[in-house]
């Protein structure tokens, strides 16, 4: 009898505000989610839905004026909340590791590739300059990088966009980590590096055994990645489930919205449907379920009260009072 999967992340409640002059921005309000060991989750939303600073929040490096306060982050078992800032700093890199949005703004350009490898690797692994070294080349063979000898002490001005995102995965994966928060790792590469990147990215991820959290604003980078996807709007979880239930049967009307806003050869659509409006402020957010202001089916409970995150069929979890009407039904916006 096979073991079901064990979890290997639980955020439970999470809520991370910034505190600015013009008041405070409630950019994760609430947020629970779960990863389990080997899986991957796609974490999907509109640019301003809070995915970068849930990804921020679970390493504990919100930028100021952001603050987390409340909530809970287990990894492994222990409230990752709990730990002293010296006990995180070993836990970064090593066991839980992040990929950048943009790779150039995260490698110093005055050194070369391999100084910055070799600085992570013996951050975190006991080894001489030398052998660090050889753990260096060896991550770029691993990220499919050609002539990786000569190609490794490179400068990142030096190299492509497409070169710099296999650099930053395989500077992310040098102590290899069981958790990889992979921040839109596709952002600004054409279409044919980005499915090169995705391709590597899942090849890895199954080679080395690790989770990962992907965050993309776009429903078709998860479609062939994510094993589970987590639609983030305003600072909330509005649905949840695996990935072909997503596609197949959304009941959240922010889902069928993101979905057809991906262009779809077998749909025939003459052009794509944008969502109206744009995400609120979320210093003085809507009331109730925070999409209404833009639902073409919203209705007076929508905007009253809350709508808590219920599970309406096996693991497919939805904040929407009116999914259970929605359930395979749910009609094209006009």
């Amino acid at each position: 009898m096979l073991m079901a999967p064990k979890e290997i992340l639980k955020i439970e409640n999470l809520t991370t505000h910034f505190y600015t002059w013009a008041g405070v921005v409630k950019a994760v309000d609430g947020v629970s989610l779960e990863v389990k060991e080997g899986e991957t989750l796609g974490l999907v939303g509109e640019s301003g839905s809070g995915k970068s600073v849930t990804a921020l929040s679970i390493l504990r490096i919100v930028p100021r004026p952001g603050r987390i306060i409340d909530g809970k982050i287990i990894y492994k078992g222990e409230n990752l909340l709990e730990k002293t800032e010296s006990e995180m700093e070993k836990i970064r890199g090593k066991e839980i590791a992040y990929i950048f949005q943009d790779p150039a703004t995260s490698l110093n350009p005055v050194f070369s590739v391999a100084d910055q490898l070799i600085e992570v690797i013996r951050r975190h692994q006991n080894v001489t300059k030398e052998e660090a070294l050889e753990k260096a080349i060896e991550l770029f063979r691993l990220v499919e990088i050609a002539d990786p000898e000569i190609k490794i002490w490179s400068y990142p001005h030096q190299l492509s966009g497409g070169m710099k995102q296999r650099m930053a995965i395989a500077r992310a994966l040098s102590c290899q980590p069981s958790l990889l928060l992979a921040d839109e790792p596709t952002t600004n590469l054409d279409v044919t590096i980005q499915a090169q990147i995705l391709e590597l990215m899942k090849n890895l991820k199954k080679k080395l055994g690790m989770s990962m959290i992907l965050i993309t604003h776009d429903m078709g980078v998860v479609a062939g990645v994510a094993d589970r996807i987590s639609v983030m709007y305003a600072g909330r979880i509005c649905e949840s489930a695996g990935t072909k239930t997503i596609f197949y049967n959304p009941l959240h009307p922010y889902t069928r919205a993101l979905l057809e806003a991906v262009p779809n050869i077998a749909m025939k659509r003459e052009k794509l449907k944008i969502i109206p409006g744009a995400i609120p402020n979320l210093v003085s957010p809507p009331s109730g379920c925070r999409f209404h202001p833009r639902c073409d089916f919203a209705g007076p409970a929508c905007v009253s009260a809350v709508p808590p995150l219920v599970e309406i069929e096996p693991e497919h979890y939805v904040a929407c009072v009116r999914a259970k009407e929605f359930s395979g039904k749910l009609p094209s916006r006009s």
